[in-house]
């Protein structure tokens, strides 16, 4: 007992939990419940199993100017701060790993506990969110989005 763990029953728990849903989710059900603030950011393989291999989104004309549009499966959001400038983001919150679901005034919307993300370079604007959300690469070929998660 000379290795006494120091995490609190609350921290126990959202362990397992976590664990439990980067299981489902590599099963390709999304359940995320309870995630520490490290859930969905660099290091895991959210976005699909090629993390290095860009994805492509579709037209980038679906992406409005000034808004941006989430790609839920795909777990990247993408906006357009200004014409012709795209950006990309993980779409998994830094906060509980829920994965953001709109891009409404110019912010980037977390369902789950209010956070919000600003559009031009996924800060956070609003918590509780403790992380802005880890920038992609995009580019657009052919008229198409072209996303290269990390």
């Amino acid at each position: 007992m000379s290795e006494a763990p120091e995490t609190s029953p609350a921290t126990s728990r959202r362990t397992v939990l976590c664990g439990a849903a980067a299981v489902l989710a590599a099963g390709g059900t999304v359940a995320v419940a309870g995630c520490g603030s490290s859930a969905g950011s660099s290091g895991s393989s959210g976005a699909g199993s090629a993390a290095k291999s860009p994805v492509d989104l579709g037209p980038a004309s679906a992406v409005p100017e000034g808004g941006g549009k989430v790609f839920r499966n795909q777990k990247i959001v993408v906006t357009q701060p200004t014409a012709g400038e795209y950006k990309a983001f993980s779409a998994v919150c830094t906060h509980a790993g829920c994965v953001v679901d709109q891009v409404k005034s110019q912010q980037i919307q977390c369902p789950c506990h209010g956070s919000r993300f600003a559009i031009t370079d996924g800060a956070v604007q609003d918590g509780p969110a403790p992380r802005p959300l880890p920038a992609y690469a995009v580019t657009v070929d052919g008229g198409n989005l072209k996303v290269t998660p990390s």
